[in-house]
């Protein structure tokens, strides 16, 4: 049995390895998020001060510091560059592969966890976000294991080992609130209320435990919020609650989505698992686990995370991302019973994975087709801007089409074997082939795209590392002119000339200064092509260059 769990833990781990750490520096990190994070970890490199994170060299509350940390730590290992940027979610990719398999073990058997691990790590998003650099991966990592202590907690009510579980559970919980926030403990209320709801509201948890749980969380999350409210006074934090229920009340960037959004994300995005799980999510399996109310759990924290981020007015794809993980216990369920014999694929089934799977795999073929016949979009393209982007020279190669070629053909073998009801040979051509698949489509694709979104900007960027200048966006919000141009600072004169409130310096008086004020050095603007002419007409403003949409101007000091 041994022999057994160690050999599922090699494998995994690695195969983890050659999947999520090559290519992790291929393509520019993307904004915002990948850039805004990227570049508060470069900012506490720079400055020495790892206490309080920084965008432009003034204090941002969005986000706490536990994920910079790691990025930091990355960053003097690698560099300051993208691979170091995504290198933690790598590792926490392989972490949560190891993580799910000793949970699925621990529930059913080592093959459940191997089957947990592999639908969760090698789906198509799930596999896209351990290779990026936003926060979601390791914020999702410490809540699951949290929530997974509480049922644990739970499982062992009127034991010792609850006592245990419980302060396991307000660690993880407390990590998580450290890495993105306080959301981390709303979903854990959320669960275990529901849970306990579903009980009928019998005693599930002792109040010492309860109390092992609350100081726990308390404490880990005071490590930092509380002694940022030491050292500073309490207007930081302030100022972070507000961000966070603005977050929740209002569309924040344009992020306003129908309400059914990241159901047709998670429908879509986590093929195959979210197909697979479909059955389970509405229908109780009809096997044993060893502990029968795990299906449960992981039911009730799907179904918070679905609805609470429907609710929620800013919609962004990887809101959902937590779900991705219950659903890999959800689907492994079913798994288990069709290799089993005790469920069979139904046409409606079938219909429904013929679906995403087609639209996924045309997308993949269509996407070089469309980068090698630009003339398709632009024949009909009404915005100025994009039809710049797409006038960027990006080499594309029949090469290309591999990705898609894969993806198509396993999954056509997959419905073959589907339809003969081999489903252990179906799972290994689809799974096998989305992993392939989307690894290479990774390894190509995003330097593509940001040929064509961003290049041009980042390239400007960093033709002026090391030069004393200012560069900055004008008309669009942006931080890659921080990260790629190796912003070293703000200048005294940039803080004298602008007016502060609680140490923060507002981004719009920083610009309106560096077009009208009285600058030390010359300044150098990028703007969209659809914005350019309101800022060409400002004296002193002269035009540079325009590239893919991109628009270079500079401000030269009077005596130049």
């Amino acid at each position: 049995m041994k022999t057994i769990s160690n050999q599922y833990r090699l494998i995994l781990f690695l195969v983890g390895v050659a999947i999520y750490l090559p290519f992790l520096g291929e393509a520019p990190l993307f904004d915002w998020d990948e850039i805004n994070f990227a570049e508060s970890a470069r900012e506490m490199l720079l400055s020495g001060d790892y206490f309080r994170v920084q965008i432009n060299f003034q204090p941002f509350w969005e986000k706490p510091p536990l994920f910079f940390w790691m990025q930091t730590a990355s960053m003097k290992l690698f560099g300051i560059n993208e691979y170091a940027a995504r290198f933690p979610n790598a590792i926490f990719g392989i972490i949560n592969l190891l993580m799910l398999f000793e949970i699925g073990k621990k529930m059913r058997s080592e093959r459940f966890g191997f089957i947990m691990a592999v639908l969760m790590g090698f789906s198509f998003l799930p596999l896209v976000y351990f290779k990026s650099g936003i926060i979601d991966p390791v914020f999702n990592t410490f809540i699951f294991a949290g929530i997974w202590n509480i049922s644990n907690a739970v499982r062992s009510f009127g034991e010792r080992s609850a006592s245990k579980y419980s302060v396991y559970a307000g660690i993880f919980i407390g990590l998580a609130i450290l890495t993105k926030g306080p959301v981390a403990l709303l979903l854990a209320l959320l669960t275990t209320v529901i849970f306990w709801a579903v009980r009928r509201f019998k005693p599930i948890v002792s109040l010492k435990n309860l109390l092992f749980t609350t100081l726990s969380v308390f404490f880990v999350s005071s490590l930092w919020f509380g002694a940022e409210v030491i050292k500073n006074g309490p207007w930081f934090l302030e100022e972070f609650i507000k961000y966070q229920i603005r977050l929740f009340s209002t569309p924040d960037a344009g992020h306003k989505q129908p309400i059914y959004y990241h159901f047709v994300v998670v429908l879509i995005g986590c093929f195959p698992m979210s197909l697979l799980a479909i059955k389970a999510l509405f229908r109780k399996p009809q096997f044993r686990v060893e502990d029968p109310e795990f299906l449960l759990w992981m039911k009730i924290l799907f179904w918070v995370v679905m609805i609470l981020f429907s609710i929620v007015t800013t919609k962004i794809i990887h809101y959902s991302s937590m779900a991705y993980l219950p659903l890999s216990a959800i689907a492994a369920m079913s798994v288990e019973e069709y290799l089993r014999g005790r469920q069979k694929w139904t046409k409606l089934q079938a219909s429904l994975l013929i679906i995403p799977g087609i639209i996924i795999g045309l997308a993949m073929l269509a996407l070089p087709y469309i980068g090698m016949h630009k003339e398709l979009i632009l024949s009909v393209l009404k915005d100025e801007f994009a039809a710049g982007n797409l006038e960027a020279n990006v080499e594309w190669s029949i090469f290309d089409y591999l990705p898609g070629a894969i993806w198509i053909t396993s999954f056509l073998i997959g419905l073959y074997y589907l339809v003969k009801g081999t489903y252990r040979t179906t799972l290994s051509f689809m799974i096998g082939g989305c992993v392939i698949a989307t690894s290479l489509f990774l390894a190509r694709f995003p330097s593509r795209i940001a040929g064509y979104t961003q290049m041009a900007a980042v390239d400007f960027y960093k033709s002026h590392q090391g030069e004393d200048v200012y560069v900055e966006t004008l008309g669009f919000k942006s931080y890659a002119q921080y990260f790629y141009f190796q912003k070293p600072g703000l200048s005294e004169l940039e803080k004298l000339n602008n007016k502060a409130e609680n140490g923060l310096y507002h981004i719009d008086a920083l610009r309106e200064w560096l077009i009208h004020g009285q600058i030390d050095k010359p300044a150098y603007f990028v703007v969209k092509n659809i914005h350019a002419d309101k800022f060409l007409n400002i004296a002193g403003i002269e035009f540079l260059d325009e590239k893919n949409g991109f628009v270079f101007l500079k401000r030269s000091l009077k005596n130049e």
